[in-house]
C-alpha cells in the first residue's frame, strides 16, 4: 500500500487503535454510502494505518464486514448465478468477469466483463443459436423449427469442434490472461473465484500467476473424471491450477481426494458444499401435485410418474439408454408416463420416441424455470439421473426434496447421498436393463418410496439446505480473506499489492 495519509476526518483516535487488536466497521454505517464510496473509504482508512509510525501493524488487524470479490464464470449459468445474487444481496462488492457473452439483469453486479473464449463467439450465430435453443429443450418457433435440418448439420459440427478445443482452449486461456489480470488489477478483489476448472479455473489460474490475491476454485462434475481424463491439455492446465489454487470448493467428497491427487496442497482450505449452494427449500419441497400442469401433460390421477430432469449431455448421461429402459418399465407398468425435461423439439429425442414406439408415455418437456421445475417433481414418484460421471447432481438433490424417489447411476461421487435399497436405487448406468429393473421396483414398491421420503427430507436439511450452504460459503469466504491478509507482509493485504 502507498504512504498517503487518509484526511483527518476519517482518522480514528490512534490510543483507541493502539488499545484494541480488532478494529469493526460496522456493515450498517457502510451500507448508508454506495459500494464504491465505501471502499475507497476504507482503502484510505488502511492507507492511514500502513504509513510508518502511524500504528503497530501487530494491533490493526483490520476486518471489513463486507468483501469486494471478484468472479470468474459462465454468466449464462444458473448456478453461477446463485451465488451471485446471494452474495449481491449481502451488500458484498461484486465484480464479474464471464466467458460467454452476457447482459447483466437485476440484481446486477459492480461491473460485467465479457471474456468471450473459443466457441463462444460461435455460439452466437443466429442459424446455431436457435437450433441450439432448440436442442436445448426450449420452446420455439414454427419457422424456426423448418431450420432443424441445417441446424442439426451445424450442431454435429459444433460438437466436434467442442471436442477439439479441449485440446486448444488452455493455449487460448494463455492469449487472454494479460487482459484478465488487466481486470482484476482494476478491481483490486479482496477474493477471486473461478467455477468450474475447464475453463474458467484454467483463464484465472494463468492471469493470476504472480498475483498474491487468493484464487478459490470450484470443482464441477466432471472436472476431473472426465474433462481432466479425456484431454491432455486440459490435464495438464488442471495440475496447474490446483497448483495455483489458495482453496477449494468441491461438491462431493471424492472430488476434494481427486484434488490432492491433481496438485492441491493437502494443507489448503476446502468447503463442502452443492455445487449451485444448495437447495432452495421454499421452491422444492413435498407438497400437492399441480393439477393444471398434469392435465396439460395429459397425466392421470392414477398414472405412475418418472421424470428425467437432466437435458442432453451426451458426455456423460445416458438418455440413450433411459429411452431404451422406458419399454421395458411400460410392458410392467402400462400406464406410466415419462417427462424427459429440456427435450421439447429435441431431433434425437424424437427419434429415440419413434424408434421405441414410445410417444404415448413420453413427454418432452421444454426447460422450466426453478418454480416449474418444483411443480414437476411434486408430480413425479421417480426421478432418474442416468449419468456415468458426475459430481452431485443439483436436479438430483431438488428432486429428493421434493419427495421423488430417485434412481441414479451407481458412480462414487452419488453414493455419497443415495444407500442403495434405503433412500434410493443406484444400478450401472451403461445398462439399460437395469435401469429399467430399477425403475419397475422404484414405481411397484410404494413402502419404499414412503420410506426413502422421509429420509431424503432429514438429508436435504441437515446437508443441503440453500441458506445454510451460502452462510458456510460466506464464512469460508471470509476466513480466506483474513488469513491473506494475516500472511501478507505486516500483516495486513487489501486487494492487489
Amino acid at each position: 500500500m502507498g504512504s498517503k495519509v487518509a484526511p483527518r476526518a476519517w482518522i480514528p483516535d490512534v490510543r483507541f487503535l493502539r488499545s484494541c487488536a480488532l478494529i469493526r466497521l460496522r456493515r450498517s454505517e457502510f451500507a448508508q454510502r454506495k459500494r464504491r464510496e465505501a471502499h475507497q473509504f476504507r482503502d484510505e482508512l488502511l492507507s492511514a494505518l500502513w504509513a510508518p509510525g502511524f500504528v503497530d501493524r501487530q494491533c490493526s488487524d483490520i476486518v471489513v464486514p463486507f468483501m469486494r470479490i471478484c468472479f470468474v464464470v459462465d454468466y449464462r449459468s444458473p448456478i453461477a448465478r446463485n451465488w451471485l445474487d446471494f452474495f449481491i444481496a449481502g451488500e458484498h462488492e461484486v465484480h464479474v468477469i464471464s466467458t460467454h457473452g452476457a447482459t447483466a439483469p437485476v440484481p446486477r453486479p459492480a461491473t460485467l466483463h465479457c471474456v468471450p473464449m473459443g466457441l463462444a463467439s460461435l455460439r452466437s450465430q443466429p442459424m446455431l443459436r436457435r437450433h441450439m435453443a432448440m436442442t436445448a429443450g426450449r420452446e420455439v418457433s414454427t419457422d424456426t423449427r423448418r431450420l432443424s435440418i441445417a441446424g442439426s448439420l451445424l450442431r454435429r459440427i459444433t460438437t466436434e469442434l467442442q471436442h477439439t478445443y479441449k485440446w486448444v482452449a488452455p493455449y487460448e486461456a494463455r492469449l487472454h490472461a494479460g487482459r484478465i489480470a488487466k481486470i482484476i488489477g482494476r478491481i483490486r478483489p479482496d477474493l477471486v473465484h473461478a467455477m468450474r476448472i475447464p475453463f474458467e479455473g484454467i483463464l484465472a489460474a494463468r492471469a493470476m500467476t504472480t498475483m498474491k490475491i487468493p484464487l478459490l476454485v470450484s470443482v464441477w462434475g466432471n472436472d476431473f473424471t472426465l474433462h481432466a481424463a479425456e484431454s491432455r491439455p486440459v490435464a495438464m492446465a488442471t495440475r496447474f491450477v490446483m497448483s495455483r489454487a489458495d482453496a477449494l470448493l468441491a461438491d462431493c467428497e471424492r472430488d476434494i481426494r481427486l484434488a490432492k491427487s491433481w496438485g492441491l496442497d493437502a494443507r489448503k482450505p476446502n468447503l463442502l458444499v452443492p455445487g449451485n449452494g444448495g437447495i432452495r427449500t421454499d421452491l422444492f419441497h413435498p407438497g400437492t401435485r399441480n393439477e393444471a400442469l398434469a392435465q396439460r401433460w395429459e397425466i392421470l390421477p392414477a398414472d405412475p410418474v418418472v421424470i428425467n430432469p437432466r437435458n442432453f449431455r451426451p458426455s456423460y448421461v445416458r438418455n440413450d439408454l433411459f429411452f431404451a429402459a422406458i419399454p421395458a418399465v411400460l410392458k410392467a407398468i402400462p400406464n406410466a408416463k415419462f417427462l424427459c425435461v429440456g427435450m421439447y423439439g429435441n431431433p434425437i429425442a424424437e427419434t429415440w420416441v419413434r424408434r421405441f414406439d414410445i410417444g404415448h408415455a413420453v413427454r418432452l418437456i421444454p426447460a422450466m424455470d426453478r418454480e416449474g421445475m418444483g411443480d414437476l417433481f411434486r408430480l413425479a414418484d421417480v426421478a432418474v439421473s442416468p449419468s456415468n460421471h458426475d459430481g452431485t447432481p443439483n436436479t438430483l438433490l431438488e428432486a429428493m426434496a421434493c419427495g421423488a424417489f430417485p434412481v441414479a447411476g451407481d458412480i462414487e461421487s452419488v453414493r455419497e447421498w443415495i444407500e442403495s435399497g434405503r433412500n434410493g436405487l443406484l444400478c450401472n448406468p451403461n445398462d439399460a436393463s437395469a435401469l429399467a429393473h430399477a425403475m419397475i421396483t422404484a414405481l411397484t414398491n410404494r413402502a419404499l418410496r414412503e420410506g426413502a421420503r422421509a429420509a431424503n427430507h432429514a438429508i436435504i436439511v441437515e446437508r443441503a439446505e440453500f441458506n445454510s450452504g451460502m452462510r458456510r460459503a460466506e464464512r469460508f469466504y471470509e476466513e480466506l480473506v483474513d488469513a491473506a491478509a494475516r500472511n501478507s507482509d505486516g500483516g495486513l493485504r487489501v486487494g492487489a499489492s
